[in-house]
């Protein structure tokens, strides 16, 4: 499901490209057909005021435009939990595009992600939003069900979202966190945090010391010009210290912009240039490695 090659691949490719953050009224809630957990995913989004501790050149979210809704209310969300689910089961869900264009077969929820338009271990009650997660899981018998926490890990250090984090693992949860360069120069140049890349690896770690990490990955074209290979050695580096200290990760996810960003510095890469990072990721790193391309 990685790449759009037949009718097929052209069916799920425009599920694919849907990808708002909206269903029906909504405020918090929202189902996607999405290509990384190869199904419906449905979104917990946590920071609708847009709040995050990176502010990356290849974000969709636009900063410069005032959310529509500034704060969560948390039982509100878990209605819309239940109700999106309940659309889910009941087929309703599968009425209108994009996720009509499913098969029988490709159906199902894979996951209740934490992704939105910000980072959401930053929200003040992140733990309990994990729980109303986990509870709606097991009420509505979704044991395959992943519960996926999207990171840019500057927080996973927190006595708090460790808490959050050990609920997640009691339910079948995943941590996808984000590493997109080997450097500090390439890190403030592309992710532009107010952290140290040496405090982002080591959160990384830490929670890689304890169960398995999912690495996500976005490469692209800034102004005009591909990632440098002494970048593509160095992210490498940082992945093999990590294992050599402990880390266990359970595959790396290698992505490009597939909608597009809120600024115009950004741009894709190719397929052949995302195939070269792949390939050399793939002679020094011995973990599963899925390429997303930008179509």
């Amino acid at each position: 499901m990685n790449r759009a090659k037949n009718g097929d691949g052209a069916r799920l490719a425009l599920a694919w490209r849907h990808h708002e953050r909206r269903w029906k009224q909504n405020r918090y809630v929202y189902a996607v057909v999405s290509r990384r957990s190869r199904g419906i995913s449905i979104g917990l989004n946590i920071n609708p005021n847009k709040a995050c501790s990176f502010n990356c050149v290849y974000c969709q979210v636009n900063r410069r435009t005032p959310p529509a809704v500034q704060k969560v209310n948390l039982r509100m969300l878990a209605g819309e939990l239940d109700r999106i689910l309940q659309a889910e089961k009941d087929g309703s869900l599968y009425v209108d595009p994009p996720f009509n264009a499913l098969t029988p077969a490709e159906r199902g929820v894979r996951d209740i992600a934490f992704s939105g338009d910000g980072e959401p271990t930053i929200f003040g009650r992140f733990g309990a939003a994990v729980r109303i997660a986990a509870d709606a899981r097991l009420r509505f018998g979704l044991h395959a069900t992943k519960l996926v926490l999207l990171t840019n890990a500057a927080s996973l250090d927190k006595p708090s979202v460790q808490s959050a984090l050990a609920v997640l693992d009691e339910n079948n949860g995943e941590i996808w966190a984000k590493l997109d360069a080997g450097t500090e120069e390439y890190f403030r140049g592309v992710n532009r945090a107010h952290v140290p890349l040496a405090r982002i690896l080591a959160n990384i770690l830490g929670a890689a010391r304890i169960r398995p990490v999912v690495i996500q990955t976005l490469w692209f074209r800034k102004r005009n010009e591909t990632p440098p290979r002494k970048e593509i050695d160095a992210y490498c580096d940082c992945l093999r210290d990590m294992i050599s200290a402990g880390g266990q990760f359970k595959k790396i996810q290698l992505h490009t912009i597939a909608r597009a960003p809120a600024e115009t510095d950004a741009a894709p890469l190719p397929d052949d240039a995302l195939d070269k990072i792949a390939a050399t990721v793939k002679s020094r790193i011995a973990v599963p490695v899925e390429v997303f391309y930008s179509a």
